[in-house]
């Protein structure tokens, strides 16, 4: 029998397993060369060094380009990275950001090292030693926290909420445009004594409702703290707080936020402070230590290491007079902000417990693993849940991690115990026929579609390729799948059917097919593995389904939830090409084929002038 104990052991146990994952699969070994790390997408080299410059802490900050079509997912914002070349020490960092073939990471480092520009440099994954020692010490400082330690109990399972919704006690909504399930979510959300939950598909208006809940919370007087496991989802609900004229405060990695959100970061809150010039000045004497350091070249002697190490280390403590700077600063900003935002980490890093929250609202919470939400529920006394469990899980690399339970988000552990939660169940992103089979098989045929997105024609199309001999094959590194059949489909169908190519997208779950349809599909379409395009949208979406063999093989298809991202992707129309004599054997598989018969356009690739 489960006790709070054992799970807690078994969280922590998880991240361990997870870090030796990480330092096996990152590192660069005899098992491990830097051209496999290369093929599976854990490296990138070379990138080209396109800016450098001092970040806001005055840490190293490098902007880059890749000039080759290969496979970025693994690296997200916030990702533990090492920059390399080869012949000399790795340096260690975090991503900052990757947006196509554009990205940017921080070094943690005095100064950009002397062969920051020399041909040949990468970047790779590392483990995030860092966040793991914060999540385990979290989850260990838990149980001597017993408002704490109650929350725990609750989402998993062992007290019981009673949903308390009265609709007939509602506020003025800012508003007006909320539906029915919108409006019973707000309430939800202000009327919350503990922990509630607000899901619903893509669509639905998550944000729409969490910024008009946290504008009605704000207006009886609560503090409001935001966060989600993303960067883009945290600026989502930045600008519609911004645009609602609340006093924001985001905190965390600014490097690509826009101008609108820059003016609320702490950064941005204290352009022309005499706090800021005073650091503008501590900047200007490091960078002349700096300067004074580099006179010394990669070969020199004792005495000459001894003076660079000096001059170093006063960079390093004039670092330490920025942050005390910016720390009394902030203190004051922390304290006016209505709402404070940022991820969890980046929320835990700006040591915010002398502050205090009403509540935490935890949006992509289907994509947060639960450790990372412990670190920021311990910061507010309500907290709310936003997200849609059935989409895809968050990322964990250790397969024994994941048999343990570790992939299951905050979410989906909560959801499945606390009754306090709410299903927003119109959606208004995509065509009735595009949203229907999702609705049947995972929302149960709660959600309803608008009368201005009921069909007119067909929305959904499937292009069978059974029986061409359009075999799957492993792509040119050998790591992932490819099917060239169904990229000559795409590509036929990208010509033939009346579509502005800026609103197509062609995803695909093998990062294989995804790395060769970069090379032949026109470049304004945009082409993504649909675990990186979770959370996008098109008008038009092209879906690879890739596997096609004799023995009915349909590998990581098996997680269903990753089909029901792909497939809400499109707003106006769904192309899927696949093989229906290997994915039909599949029940899930064989139920979507019968629903596109029905309600969709059911193609033969011997439609097409292509074999």
């Amino acid at each position: 029998m489960e006790t709070t104990d054992s799970i807690l052991k078994n969280l922590i146990d998880c991240i361990e397993l997870e870090e030796k994952e990480q330092i096996k699969r990152f590192g660069v070994d005899g098992e491990h060369t830097l051209k496999n790390l290369k093929a599976e997408g854990l490296a990138i080299q070379p990138i080209s060094i396109s800016k450098k410059t001092f970040g806001y802490a005055d840490y190293p900050e490098i902007y880059f380009r890749i000039n080759y079509p290969t496979e970025t997912n693994s690296f997200r914002d916030g990702s533990a990275i090492e920059c390399f070349i080869s012949g000399e020490t790795p340096i260690k960092g975090v991503m900052l950001f990757l947006d196509g073939n554009n990205g940017a990471f921080r070094l943690y480092a005095p100064d950009f090292p002397d062969w920051i520009e020399d041909h040949g440099i990468g970047i790779k994954l590392a483990p995030n030693q860092r966040t793991n020692t914060i999540m385990k010490t979290v989850l260990k400082e838990l149980p001597e926290n017993k408002t704490l330690l109650s929350l725990f109990e609750r989402i998993h399972g062992f007290a019981v909420d009673e949903k308390q919704t009265d609709l007939t006690n509602s506020p003025a909504y800012k508003n007006p445009n909320l539906n029915r399930s919108q409006k019973e979510a707000v309430n939800g959300i202000v009327q919350n004594k503990n922990i509630c939950i607000i899901h619903g598909p893509p669509g639905t208006g998550k944000t729409t409702t969490l910024i008009e809940a946290i504008v009605q919370l704000v207006h009886l007087g609560e503090k409001i703290l935001v966060s989600a496991p993303s960067n883009a989802a945290v600026d989502n609900i930045a600008k519609g707080l911004i645009f609602q004229n609340l006093n924001v405060l985001r905190v965390g990695n600014n490097t690509k936020i826009d101008d609108e959100i820059f003016a609320h970061t702490l950064e941005g809150k204290m352009n022309n402070s005499k706090e800021l010039r005073e650091i503008k000045d501590l900047k200007i004497r490091a960078e002349e230590f700096r300067r004074m350091a580099h006179k010394y070249k990669r070969s020199f002697g004792k005495a000459e290491r001894e003076q660079q190490n000096l001059l170093f280390k006063e960079v390093k403590n004039i670092r330490g007079e920025i942050k005390k700077l910016q720390v009394y600063n902030e203190d004051k900003l922390y304290e006016n902000a209505q709402v404070v935002l940022g991820t969890p980490i980046g929320l835990y890093d700006a040591s915010l417990k002398k502050y205090k929250f009403d509540t935490l609202l935890v949006d992509e919470a289907g994509q947060c693993i639960e450790p990372f939400a412990w670190c920021v529920f311990p910061l507010a006394n309500r907290f709310v849940l936003a997200g849609d469990h059935l989409q895809l899980p968050p990322t964990v690399l250790s397969n024994e991690a994941v048999k343990k339970g570790f992939s299951q988000s905050i979410l989906e552990s909560a959801i499945a115990h606390v009754s306090n939660n709410y299903l927003l169940n119109v959606q208004y992103r995509m065509r009735e026929s595009i949203a229907g089979f999702s609705n049947e098989y995972f929302y149960k045929g709660l959600l309803k579609t608008p009368e201005h997105l009921q069909n007119i024609e067909q929305h959904i199309c499937f292009i069978d390729t059974a029986g061409s001999g359009f075999a799957e094959k492993h792509g040119n590194a050998g790591n992932s799948l490819q099917n060239e059949g169904e990229l000559k489909i795409a590509e036929k169908i990208i010509e033939t059917e009346l579509m502005e190519v800026q609103n197509i997208a062609f995803i695909s779950p093998y990062s294989g097919q995804v790395a060769a349809a970069k090379e032949l599909l026109p470049k304004k379409v945009r082409i993504n593995t649909i675990d990186s395009f979770q959370g996008q949208e098109k008008q038009f979406v092209i879906l690879s389904l890739v596997r096609s063999n004799d023995d009915g093989e349909i590998g990581f298809l098996k997680d269903y939830r990753r089909m029901n991202v792909a497939i809400t992707r499109a707003k106006e129309k769904l192309y899927v090409i696949g093989d229906s004599a290997t994915i039909g054997g599949d029940k899930f598989y064989q139920l979507f084929l019968d629903y596109i018969q029905k309600n969709g356009e059911y193609r033969s690739v011997w439609e097409y002038d292509i074999l």
